[in-house]
């Protein structure tokens, strides 16, 4: 699954969280101080809003950086483990994660737009000051300054994703055809070639991408949740508590990712024996296609017991999980006024600021959820990587799970 795309992937993924780990620290430790030191940026310089937010010194800087270190990485790479995908796997995933990092900044930006926007709202509509037209106008043509910029890079990158995905899926499947004289006894083999290495690429694919965008929106808003939060210092049945929105959030996003865990935790062995009985059914029936002798009403009619018998175990098993998890999101849309309720009735924050510290609270809230916004993505690929490993078992000669052996529903 990942050998034939990534170079030698048991140290390549560990050496990219410890190359991204080691670049943002020297980013926010030498390089952001040294440019703000010789008057690149200025600290106390109110926020640049709108498109020319992409052009400030700090930004270009920051993506010559990027692409420096990109580069030093994919050239050790490519000097040390000789990959035929390497400008896909190293260099186009860079360029994948960069957008995404665009994009961030581009709900940065909105953020920022946030506070003066809604603040002239409250000016006009309370008749504390006199709001030209021009005014309110023109800060509707910054937002779709903003708006462009993040609809453009989404869809140029949902381009550039497509031909990712479809890269990996053709590194897949010629690693798995060149082994085929041994691949192909494995039960629903030409499913697990043909069908299940799209899936496996798109779904992870899906899930890198949300898990890059998690992390980058968590850097981007921790500093800016943190300073609004000197405008919330008391939470409800609490009181006064430092960073109240961030440790807030941390505690709420805990929550909801181990609950779900726990009320789903039967689910991926439940997806993963789907597959294998629709496998079984679709393989008798192709059989029944060229031979006479195969497909029989009785043996149809068993292996679609099989199949029924495992779709009402999952939508039993989905109830009670869909539940849990709509009435999490639901109470989670309100989560932060709950937080905000002290402040707000004590009026000492204006609407600029209340629907900039909700928007800050959610995007830093929203990152901490992946695992909960993403729990059913990551139970399909879950079941889908057990049907490839079952190649990689194999290939090494190893025993296979017994869920490829098991006649029992999980």
């Amino acid at each position: 699954m990942f050998v034939s795309f990534f170079p030698r992937p048991r140290l390549f993924f560990p050496a990219v969280v410890i190359w991204s780990a080691v670049c943002i620290g020297a980013w926010y430790a030498l390089v952001k101080p040294f440019i703000t030191t010789i008057g690149l940026v200025h600290p106390n310089a109110p926020p640049v809003i709108g498109a020319q937010y992409f052009v400030t010194p700090l930004f270009l800087v920051f993506d010559a950086y990027w692409w420096t270190a990109t580069i030093l990485f994919a050239a050790f790479w490519r000097a040390s483990a000789p990959n035929r995908w390497w400008i896909w796997s190293i260099l186009g995933s860079s360029l994948i994660a960069f957008a995404v990092y665009i994009q961030v900044q581009a709900s940065v930006d909105l953020n920022n737009w946030f506070l003066p926007f809604w603040d002239m709202v409250q000016a006009a509509l309370g008749h504390t000051r006199k709001v030209p037209a021009g005014e309110y106008y023109g800060d509707l043509v910054t937002f779709l300054e903003i708006a462009f910029v993040y609809v453009t890079v989404g869809a140029l990158n949902q381009f550039l994703v497509s031909h990712w995905i479809f890269r990996w899926r053709t590194a897949m499947n010629n690693h798995y055809t060149l082994h085929w004289s041994v691949l192909r006894t494995v039960e629903g083999a030409a499913q697990r070639v043909q069908e299940d290495t799209m899936r496996f690429s798109t779904t992870m694919e899906t899930l890198g991408v949300t898990l890059v965008n998690s992390v980058m929106t968590l850097i981007a808003f921790t500093p800016v949740l943190i300073a609004l939060s000197k405008h919330v210092t008391r939470l409800p049945f609490i009181g006064e508590v430092p960073n109240a929105l961030l440790w807030a959030g941390l505690a709420w996003s805990a929550f909801g990712t181990t609950f779900l865990a726990l009320v789903g935790v039967k689910l991926p062995g439940l997806q993963f024996k789907n597959q294998r009985v629709e496998a079984a059914y679709r393989k008798e029936l192709v059989y029944g296609e060229d031979d006479p002798a195969r497909a029989a009403p009785p043996v149809l009619a068993e292996l679609f017991a099989g199949v029924r018998k495992n779709y009402f175990t999952l939508y039993f098993h989905y109830v009670y999980f869909n539940v849990a998890r709509i009435l999490y999101l639901q109470t989670d849309n309100i989560f932060a006024y709950v937080l905000l309720g002290p402040t707000v009735v004590a009026g000492v924050i204006t609407f600029g600021l209340l629907n900039q510290i909700t928007n800050a609270f959610d995007q830093v809230r929203g990152s901490m959820q992946y695992l909960v916004n993403s729990w059913s993505t990551i139970i399909e690929l879950q079941s889908i990587y057990k049907r490839l490993r079952a190649f990689e078992s194999v290939l090494n000669a190893e025993p296979l799970d017994r869920l490829e052996t098991s006649p029992g529903v999980v």
